[in-house]
């Protein structure tokens, strides 16, 4: 049975990461008309209100979203990319001033939908599940209960000329490191031009190295690495230090805008934040 529910740590550091990156990916898919198909593989609750008890147990968006939102007017003009998915952030609240909810990944592609896209969601947890049906979606939004890498690669290739994919599992189980790179190598097989999206936590154990190594081995191109670091590894023995995003076929100019929506954000995350971009294989 899985037991991670995201509720815990909605609005995170790693959250502000994760979805920070993936507005500006569907801000620059946006800038073409032709159809768009998403695929959320592990999607969650859909919007997190920050009340809510798991929320309020370890209320680590404190330390994630909270001060940037706090600080959004003074942040106003260091980073275009920044100011707009807080603007973005400001459409989940109740309030124009007060931070009362944390929009998860199906809100943050749902609002990027148009008439002619679609978003496909997964989620295996049940109560997960059972609150996402309960989010308000649009039309041509779906979500499946069941496997999320197996939904995908079933559904490959789509009928659109585009495909964007989130793969965000919990990593509860070792076996789901290769169980990603397996899926992300698939997808790249069958969708050659896919936008995807992979997550993974910086953990003193490094187990997401191994993943890391099989795509290397793979010699997957056009693969863009970010890692946002809070602390060095050795300063918790326990605890998420950091978060990781691999993009494949990210569109040109997401790196250079995401580093500097991220260099106007660290401060705010922690003194000793920092964030790393490379290239595995540039063309």
């Amino acid at each position: 049975m899985l037991a991670y529910q995201h509720a815990y740590h909605a609005g995170n550091f790693a959250d502000v990461h994760k979805h920070l990156t993936l507005f500006a990916l569907t801000q620059h898919l946006l800038r073409k008309e032709s159809p768009i198909t998403y695929v959320d593989t592990h999607a969650g609750r859909g919007l997190y209100p920050l009340g809510a008890p798991e929320t309020r147990k370890l209320q680590e968006y404190r330390q994630g979203v909270a001060p940037l939102w706090l600080a959004r007017e003074r942040l106003q003009r260091g980073s275009a990319l920044l100011d707009a998915w807080l603007a973005a952030l400001g459409e989940a609240q109740q309030s124009s001033s007060e931070l009362s909810h944390y929009p998860g990944s199906p809100w943050w592609l749902a609002r990027a939908l148009r008439a002619q896209d679609h978003l496909q969601m997964f989620e295996l947890h049940p109560g997960e599940h059972a609150e996402l049906e309960r989010q308000q979606l649009p039309g041509n939004a779906s979500h499946t209960f069941g496997d999320g890498l197996a939904g995908l690669l079933k559904r490959l290739p789509v009928s659109t000329p585009r495909l964007c994919v989130l793969i965000d599992p919990s990593y509860e189980r070792k076996s789901e490191y290769l169980e990603v790179a397996d899926a992300l190598l698939e997808t790249a097989r069958k969708a050659r031009h896919a936008m995807v999206m992979v997550w993974y936590p910086l953990l003193p154990a490094a187990r997401h190295q191994e993943m890391l190594d099989a795509l290397r081995a793979a010699g997957l191109r056009k693969l863009w690495r970010s890692e946002l670091v809070r602390h060095a590894p050795g300063a918790s023995r326990h605890g998420m230090y950091g978060s990781g995003l691999l993009l494949l076929n990210p569109p040109w100019g997401l790196d250079a805008a995401l580093g500097e929506a991220l260099d106007t954000a660290l401060p705010l995350l922690g003194e000793s934040a920092r964030h790393r971009g490379e290239w595995w294989v540039e063309e």
